[in-house]
């Protein structure tokens, strides 16, 4: 015990001596970010990660269907953006229980396809990120807002409805061929990414009633673009600003 005793105290005694460690001295060097940092590369890793990076680029050079004309971006409609919204359309209209009345598509991330073949790359451009697909309720009133920030800070795709915009005001809003009444009630077809009220759709936030899905945006379009074959699509002047 005594023995025992006496361990205890030394160690509290060295450990209450014993002086912290400090840094003297640090030394720093800046690498420049540019061409003579490519001598920095791991080559045997690069070596191989090499089969892998050939696998890949072969399955994302996969033909899925064919452009016969470029599929241009450009506001306030252009077809790139009215193909990507009947495709999200289309496919809500089918995988959700309830009628879905329009389609809502962001601007920013239409990325165009030049005429010839459209592969697997090509979607994976167009949509990059694994957003879903989800149908939201809302009210007229929340539809005419929303149709307020098209006015206000450009255009967005949109299926299923129609409008122009006036001196920054929306105008002549209809739904399947009908005005937009205030009091009723209106789904959306949209993405998780969208609904949150993102780009300036805030509008979209509040709404009654939300359907989810586990349908990535990326693959519908896979899909759409298989199952057409040929790609088409038109401005058809569902989206005017004057």
């Amino acid at each position: 015990m005594r023995q025992l005793i006496l361990l205890i105290v030394a160690t509290v005694c060295l450990l209450g001596c014993h002086r912290p460690i400090q840094v003297a001295e640090c030394t720093t060097e800046a690498i420049a970010v540019n061409a003579a940092a490519d001598e920095l590369q791991d080559s045997a890793y690069i070596q191989s990660l090499a089969p892998l990076k050939k696998e890949l680029e072969r399955e994302m050079s996969v033909q899925l269907g064919y452009a016969p004309e470029r599929m241009w971006v450009g506001a306030p409609e252009c077809p790139m953006l009215n193909w990507a919204t009947d495709a999200l359309w289309n496919a809500a209209q089918k995988a959700c229980p309830h009628m879905v009345d329009m389609a809502v598509v962001n601007m920013g991330s239409m990325r165009e396809w030049q005429k010839g073949p459209v592969t697997k790359q090509n979607v994976f451009e167009l949509m990059p990120y694994d957003n879903r697909l989800v149908v939201l309720t809302l009210t007229g009133k929340d539809i005419l807002d929303l149709c307020q920030s098209f006015a206000t800070y450009g255009a967005q795709g949109v299926a299923g409805l129609r409008m122009t915009a006036v001196d920054g005001r929306p105008a002549n809003v209809t739904i399947g061929g009908k005005p937009v009444r205030a009091d009723a009630t209106y789904t959306i077809a949209t993405s998780d990414y969208l609904a949150g009220g993102t780009d300036h759709m805030d509008a979209l936030r509040r709404y009654t009633e939300r359907w989810n899905s586990d349908i990535l945006i990326r693959d519908l379009y896979m899909n759409a673009v298989k199952s057409q074959d040929t790609i088409r699509a038109v401005v058809d002047g569902r989206m005017n600003l004057l």
